[in-house]
């Protein structure tokens, strides 16, 4: 068994100036009742006003939710579902491959790249029709395809939510026509787009404003007009409508190198709930460097003496201003190497809460085999249960 030492540490922030002092007084104070002050947390709800039933917007990064109304509530979702779609379809490996068109596809009601059983498509193809234009021919393509049939598919959709961590979905078809065993939640929403947009092809499928199949003479259009017209920081993104679900829409947008995603579910006006949650959000919740790479000595309490251990990511978190003097951090030692000469870690805290942590190698490692070492890490805490 190994036996670890630890011990607290002020944690060393350089954190970037930024805040002009209106934005420093909005995020630290509000006074309500009798005078009581507000957290961070509980001042961000009352400040912004969105037309969705349904919302939550989740730092890319941390993972962190930003904000919330009703994430966790079960809803219809309409094409927004093809999210899922696209990122089971990518992670087959058979993104050359040619698909064959079925009648069952071509027959599909709603949305359409009308798809005609001479077409010659690859399955990257058709995944850019799927999201660019939401074709649910499209999809029913894609899913025959990929799963063998639409239920085998169906199947890997499910699998693939459990294990990302979708605690409240179900799937029961590829494109999001309405059904009564076919639900989300804008939290679950978030977990899967900030999971696919993780994945490099899905990155570009999603941010695509055009694309033209080889089997076409003309270009599909994006629908997602948050990326197309009404917000430049805007990276990707999946739209979505029935008249049971109403308007769903999931998008990414980047702004000084932070990645934020919004999800809203049955949301009137959701173009401007995108905008105003992004905007808030990358106004009051920066990304912060809350330890940088490099080398560092430890004190370690079995000899009373002091060990050397490199730290070789910088860790990034988003918080306010008035976060940020309630961070503190713990560092963990052990009494021989772990794999890859890991001789620790480093577990960061908000307000008393982990809320991120890294390894501490024994020598400074490579990003090679730094990044195996996290994505390895990251796995088995997913499939713990303590990672979402």
């Amino acid at each position: 068994m190994l036996v670890f030492s630890a011990y607290n540490e002020d944690i060393k922030i350089n954190c970037l100036r930024r805040g002009e002092a209106v934005r420093f007084a909005i995020t630290i104070i509000c006074l309500v009742f009798g005078g009581l002050l507000l957290s961070p947390a509980v001042e961000a709800q009352t400040e912004i006003n969105v037309s969705a039933e349904s919302a939550v917007l989740i730092d890319q990064t941390s993972g962190r939710v930003l904000y919330e109304k009703n994430a966790h509530n079960q809803s219809l979702i309409a094409s927004i579902t093809k999210i899922m779609t696209a990122i089971v379809a990518i992670e087959s490996g058979e993104l050359d491959s040619q698909v064959s068109i079925s009648d069952n596809a071509i027959g599909t009601e709603g949305s359409s790249i009308y798809l005609r059983s001479e077409d010659q498509f690859t399955l990257e193809e058709l995944i850019y029709g799927l999201m660019l234009r939401s074709g649910n021919d499209a999809a029913v393509a894609i899913s025959e395809h990929v799963g063998g049939s639409l239920e085998g598919f169906v199947h890997l959709m499910n699998e693939k939510a459990h294990w990302i961590g979708m605690t409240n979905t179900h799937f029961s078809n590829p494109h999001g026509l309405d059904s009564e065993d076919h639900y989300s939640t804008a939290y679950d929403m978030g977990l899967l787009m900030k999971y696919a947009m993780e994945n490099d092809t899905f990155q570009k499928i999603s941010g695509a404003k055009s694309f033209r199949a080889n089997d076409r003479d003309y270009s599909w259009q994006n629908k997602n007009k948050l990326l197309t017209r009404y917000y430049e920081y805007c990276t990707g993104g999946k739209t979505g409508f029935t008249k049971a679900a109403g308007r769903t829409l999931v998008t990414t947008a980047q702004k000084d190198g932070q990645t934020l995603i919004v999800v809203t579910l049955n949301a009137p006006d959701d173009w401007q709930d995108h905008i105003r949650l992004y905007e808030w959000g990358f106004e009051h919740y920066p990304l912060e460097e809350i330890q940088s790479e490099g080398e560092y000595s430890y004190e370690n309490k079995k000899d009373e003496g002091l060990t050397n251990g490199w730290i070789s990511d910088d860790v990034l978190y988003p918080l306010t201003d008035s976060e940020i003097k309630n961070l503190s951090s713990k560092v963990f030692l052990t009494t021989e190497a772990l794999a890859f000469d890991q001789i620790g870690k480093k577990i960061f805290y908000l307000d008393g809460e982990k809320i991120a942590e890294t390894a501490i190698y024994q020598e400074e490692v490579n990003e090679e085999k730094s990044g195996f070492w996290q994505a390895t890490l990251d796995t088995f805490q997913t499939l713990l249960g303590e990672k979402q």
